[in-house]
């Protein structure tokens, strides 16, 4: 299989993974102004698209399999 062909099925495959998100994170702070100064707090959650995270794992496992093969040639 050539390079352009691995790379097509590999995003392909992650198109297919789905339009969801995978939250990562969740930041505590302070509210702003007022509500901030009598100790209310906001939380901002951060999420990452499913479909980004396939492909860059595709991309990296890829690139492994290449770098392997490169060494052992």
């Amino acid at each position: 299989m050539n390079d352009a062909k691995a790379v097509a099925a590999i995003l392909t495959s992650s198109a297919a993974a789905g339009t969801g998100t995978i939250s990562v994170a969740t930041i505590t702070s302070s509210a702003p102004g007022l509500l901030g100064v009598i100790g209310f707090t906001t939380t901002t959650t951060v999420a990452l698209p499913v479909a980004g995270i396939v492909a860059v794992a595709g991309l990296v496992g890829y690139g492994v399999y290449k770098g392997v093969k490169a060494a052992k040639g």
